[in-house]
């Protein structure tokens, strides 16, 4: 199945496309209405205008640094998933785009990276927590408390979300990698996850044995949990040869349950219909050997 994700309203009608995701709110913290046609999309904790309107969102580390875009390795400002406001709008908005179209994404779901959230309230409730299980408090028990935040928050939303649920996760497949830098336990979601999604941006695809090392990668990660994944390509560069993204869904779906392609229907409308059209001629586009 292929898929589209855009922030366009036309767009999730197109034909080329069997699903389509609608962006309601994204990094930026733009806000759209849900529609009914497509699947929508939910930036959950990546959210630039929340935290430069509230500083106090923004979760810190031990240093004190706040993961914001003044960061060198931060493209968004992110908002700590322990503030309860914040989370309980983020349940609403779920709920509201449940009420439009049955199937919801969660995107950018989890702690900004390893080391954060410091901040005192996570402070505060890390110590309970500790105090509660009768824990040590030492770095273990850490990432598993921040582990059970967001398993919580994911939980909560798929409660309200009564068709299919799905998941971004951040493109790193090796072991305890989630799980140390977002606080994400694959096996605790996957109780609540319908399918993970896997973005694997390039702006040319000009080689893909690094799509398809990753793609593996995931393969052998969720497989044992029985809960499908999709790979979502980028299609928006404009100097992007339409064979080498054709060349990079080939890759991606001989380990992706489904392929989705992000931000312009017009690119990868043109390449699934030169695909179609060179598989009607009998050509078959396969990855290099060597790559």
């Amino acid at each position: 199945m292929y898929g589209v994700v855009t922030r366009n309203p036309d767009e999730v009608e197109w034909p080329d496309f069997d699903r389509a995701f609608y962006e309601v709110k994204d990094v930026t913290g733009r806000a759209a209405e849900p529609l009914p046609e497509a699947v929508n999309m939910v930036s959950c904790f990546g959210d630039t205008a929340a935290a430069n309107s509230n500083p106090e969102l923004v979760p810190v580390d031990g240093e004190g640094e706040r993961a914001t875009r003044d960061q060198r390795y931060f493209d968004w400002a992110y908002i700590c998933p322990t503030n309860e406001n914040y989370r309980s709008g983020l349940l609403e908005i779920v709920a509201d785009c449940a009420a439009e179209n049955p199937d919801v994404r969660l995107d950018d779901v989890g702690f900004p990276r390893d080391g954060y959230c410091r901040c005192d309230r996570c402070e505060r409730l890390f110590a309970e927590w500790v105090d509660a299980e009768g824990r040590d408090g030492d770095d273990d028990d850490w990432y598993e408390w921040r582990a059970e935040v967001i398993t919580e928050f994911v939980a909560e939303a798929a409660d309200r979300i009564p068709g299919r649920t799905y998941l971004t996760l951040y493109p790193d497949p090796y072991p305890g990698h989630l799980y140390r830098r977002a606080g994400l336990d694959i096996e605790a979601l996957a109780e609540y996850v319908d399918e993970f999604v896997v973005p694997l941006y390039d702006i040319h695809y000009g080689t893909t044995y690094w799509l398809e090392t990753i793609a593996k990668g995931f393969r052998s990660l969720l497989d044992p949990l029985d809960v499908p994944f999709a790979i979502e390509l980028y299609a928006v560069d404009a100097e992007m040869e339409l064979d080498d993204l054709i060349h990079a869904t080939e890759v991606a779906e001989s380990y992706a349950e489904n392929v989705f392609f992000g931000y312009d229907a017009s690119n990868a409308a043109a390449a699934l219909r030169r695909k179609r059209a060179d598989q009607q001629d009998g050509v078959t586009h396969r990855p290099d050997d060597d790559e």
